[in-house]
């Protein structure tokens, strides 16, 4: 008798909550409806996995604000230690709800040095392999580390990769680089943004409205970009940690922000636009969320309804800590960062 009706309770419970995924130890994703707006009936699945710039916190500040001002439907994706629930950064194994990817139209990717279960990889390249559009940010370019499972048919995705076709891995594949290296000094330079004025004159719609970004993460190195990358915002190292601090001209300036084309082996060919900001302090900056925001309509196909005063604004509160190691704030579930 309690056996079938703890069964029915399960199966009702699945029937009215269909808006919520469920990991080994509770909610393991956020899920925004959306409605009216440019948006509806759009997709959107976001993906927070990186161990020091806190997506955990950005990912779902980018939601609302895609999610409630704009119409699209919005899923979040955290990395979940199994047994506690918990949302917990530097578990690098288990990104739950990727399978959301089968209905997604974009997707957005801060990760880093993530080893994924082969069902769970296996949503990702399903949907590369669409040629369907992506944004990766900060980390993403080295998004996947494989030391456990190297005869994963994955493990070609390992940021030092050398299998024939993914040099560098999943990265250099997709957006163009993977790590180089800190181009400013970290935690002590900061980042400027440079817009592409050429770009910007010729009215990209990324780049519209978009004037001033500053953030406390240092700029990447980069090294080579392929000729089919679009450089759109260049980086500046800033001698300091505040927006008021002076640039650094004697170092040169980097790619901050770029579109690439990408192509999976037996895939439909799909665009990207990558970028190496992305620390949640870095959000701070309303141009950079605008610059995010621009590039999702761009993406989309939507590059006319960008217009440069789009409503970045947050939608409630955002309260972003700063970067790094091990100091998330734990003991987080995913209804935490709703």
């Amino acid at each position: 008798m309690y056996a079938s009706l703890t069964r029915f309770i399960s199966f009702v419970l699945f029937l009215i909550l269909p808006q919520w995924g469920f990991g080994q130890a509770g909610q393991s994703y956020l899920q925004f409806e959306g409605g009216q707006g440019p948006g509806q009936g759009k997709h959107i699945v976001l993906v927070a996995g990186d161990d020091e710039y806190r997506s955990e916190e950005s990912m779902p500040m980018l939601a609302k604000i895609l999610s409630s001002r704009y119409g699209f439907k919005t899923t979040v994706l955290f990395p979940i230690e199994p047994s506690s629930g918990d949302v917990v950064p530097n578990y690098q194994n288990n990104l739950p709800g990727l399978e959301q990817l089968e209905t997604a139209d974009l997707l957005i990717l801060l990760i880093r040095f993530r080893e994924l279960p082969d069902e769970q990889a296996h949503h990702l390249e399903r949907y590369l392999l669409a040629g369907k559009p992506i944004i990766g940010l900060r980390t993403s370019t080295h998004a996947f580390a494989y030391q456990k499972n190297k005869a994963s048919k994955f493990a070609k995705w390992d940021w030092m990769s050398t299998v024939p076709g993914w040099e560098q891995g999943f990265g250099k594949r997709i957006f163009g680089e993977t790590w180089i290296n800190h181009h400013g000094v970290h935690g002590k330079e900061g980042m400027r943004a440079l817009v592409d004025g050429v770009k910007q004159g010729a009215n990209h719609p990324i780049l519209r409205g978009v004037k001033d970004i500053w953030g406390p993460s240092d700029v990447y190195g980069i090294k080579n970009l392929p000729a089919d990358a679009e450089v759109l915002v260049y980086g500046q190292s800033t001698a300091g940690m505040n927006d008021q601090a002076p640039l650094i001209w004697e170092k040169s300036i980097m790619p901050l922000a770029w579109t690439k084309p990408y192509q999976l082996e037996g895939g439909k060919s799909g665009m990207a636009f990558a970028s190496t900001m992305g620390a949640s302090l870095d959000f701070q900056s309303a141009d950079l969320r605008r610059l995010v925001l621009n590039a999702s309509f761009w993406l989309l196909g939507m590059g006319d309804a960008v217009t440069a005063d789009l409503n970045v604004d947050y939608v409630g509160t955002y309260q972003p800590t700063p970067f790094g190691f091990d100091t998330f704030r734990k003991g987080m579930r995913v209804s935490d960062f709703k």
